[in-house]
Order: structure tokens, then C-alpha cells, then sequence
């Protein structure tokens, strides 16, 4: 079994935790994730989990679909984000990622897949209705490197949005990000546009699992810890939700003494 060494570090509401590389942080995070959804599972009929979809979840995603004991026909499964513009069955598609990364293998009971293609204002419609339903149980998420949460980037971020999901421009920074993780092969072929889960929506969730490795998630890592609670870095916000959990690596983490 891996061992799952990790320092603890603390930041306002936000538990932090530092793994010595990639690996070991999805494993942990995995194990705790799996954990807390067999809590659930044992309370309530079915649990309902919006999941991030980029290859900082990779390790993540690869220990929860091995994780024992879960009744997958039991959750119902959601994802936070996805692109306007690319056509039916890309591979750079966030459903598409999800589908072959968990849901093919897991087999939730339900998955609901933001459509690639049609009118917006229907999509968000339809997701925000499904959403209402029942509270959101988990969200799985990420940071990006400008510190977004899902495609709520600065320019578009709000705290306090009154919406469910909305059509956002993505910034710069966002989509060159999208080159930098090898999804795309030149800052053109990004879309510019896209739908996400707006921050209340994700804040909603009792519990939020926040993986974020890598070298170039560094300075995003340390705005988040470190930066005023403001839209200039949204990821902040996270240090205001007592049920998040920040799983990050050496590369990722700047150390940084109190003063």
C-alpha cells in the first residue's frame, strides 16, 4: 500500500495538505474521497457529485475508480465545466475525459454530461434544473493556474452570482493553460468561449476535494493560501468553506514563513 506522508498545514477554514509528489496526493485524496462518499451512501439513497475534468485529477480519478465497497449505481454524477465550440466526440471534450477516465468504469447510476452542442440558454436551463433537484454532496475539483474554479476566471468570477451555470469568455491565462497541460497543440484551437458552474453553485457542497499539483500551479497555490479573498484570485474563496480540503505536492507548494 503507498504510504501517505503529508505535512498538515492549516489557512483560515482551509485544511492543507502537502504530498511529496502527484501520486501520493491522488491516493490520498482518493482514499478520503471514497471514504466520505461510503458515509454518505450509508445516510442517504443516492449522492451527488460534480466532478472536475483535467489532468491535474489524473492520479485522483485512477485510485477512486479502484476504491472498494461503493455503490456507483447509487450516485448520481455531474461535471462543472465545458467548452462551447468543438465538435461532437473530441477528445478535448471535459465529458468526454470524465467518461473514460471514471464513468465507463464505475458505471454511476446516473451521469449528466453537459451537451457539446446546442443553444446555451437551453443547456443551462436543463443542468440547473437537474442540479436543483437535491443538494450536491462532493465536488471534486481543481485550481487553475490563474486561479479559477471550473471556468470562473477572474475577468467573470462572482462570489455572490445569482446563477446556477453560465456561458463565460475564457481569459488568456485560462486557455493558455489548456497548451500547457497538453490539451491542445496551439492557443487558436482553444475555444473562447465555454459553461460552467458558477462559484456559489460549487460552494454549495458540504464537502469539496481540491487536488492541485504540479510546478506550474505554484503561484496559483500560493495566491490561493495567501492572496485577499477577492474575484483577482477566486480559488481564495476556498478559505472560507470549513468542508474543503487542499491536496497539493512539493512543486506545487511554496513554502512560506508567518509573520
Amino acid at each position: 500500500m503507498m504510504e501517505s506522508q503529508y505535512q498538515n498545514r492549516q489557512y483560515e477554514k482551509l485544511q492543507v495538505k502537502v504530498f511529496p509528489d502527484r501520486q501520493a496526493l491522488g491516493y490520498q485524496a482518493a482514499e478520503e474521497a471514497a471514504a466520505y462518499l461510503r458515509q454518505r451512501l450509508a445516510s442517504q439513497q443516492q449522492v451527488r457529485i460534480v466532478f472536475a475534468a483535467a489532468p491535474s485529477q489524473n492520479a485522483f480519478l485512477d485510485r477512486l475508480r479502484q476504491a472498494p465497497d461503493i455503490e456507483w449505481s447509487r450516485v448520481s454524477a455531474f461535471h462543472m465545466d465545458e467548452y462551447i465550440g468543438l465538435a461532437e466526440g473530441a477528445e478535448q471534450l471535459f465529458s468526454h475525459y470524465l467518461t473514460t477516465h471514471l464513468f465507463r468504469d464505475v458505471q454511476p447510476g446516473e451521469v449528466h454530461l453537459i451537451p457539446a452542442s446546442g443553444q446555451p440558454e437551453q443547456i443551462i436551463q436543463r443542468y440547473s434544473d437537474l442540479l436543483a433537484v437535491a443538494p450536491i454532496d462532493m465536488v471534486c475539483l481543481g485550481i487553475g493556474e490563474n486561479g479559477h474554479l471550473a471556468f470562473n476566471d477572474p475577468p467573470v468570477a462572482d462570489f455572490a452570482d445569482p446563477q446556477v451555470m453560465k456561458v463565460v469568455e475564457l481569459d488568456a491565462v485560462c486557455r493558455q493553460q489548456q497548451v500547457n497541460d497538453g490539451c491542445f497543440s496551439t492557443l487558436a484551437a482553444v475555444p473562447r468561449h465555454a459553461l460552467t458552474l458558477t462559484i456559489p453553485t460549487l460552494l454549495s457542497a458540504q464537502r469539496l476535494f481540491c487536488m492541485v499539483p504540479g510546478k506550474n500551479k505554484r503561484q496559483a497555490v500560493t495566491d490561493t493560501l495567501r492572496q485577499p479573498i477577492t474575484t483577482a484570485c477566486p480559488s481564495t474563496i476556498l478559505r472560507q468553506h470549513a468542508g474543503c480540503t487542499l491536496y497539493t505536492d512539493s512543486d506545487a507548494f511554496q513554502e512560506l514563513a508567518d509573520a
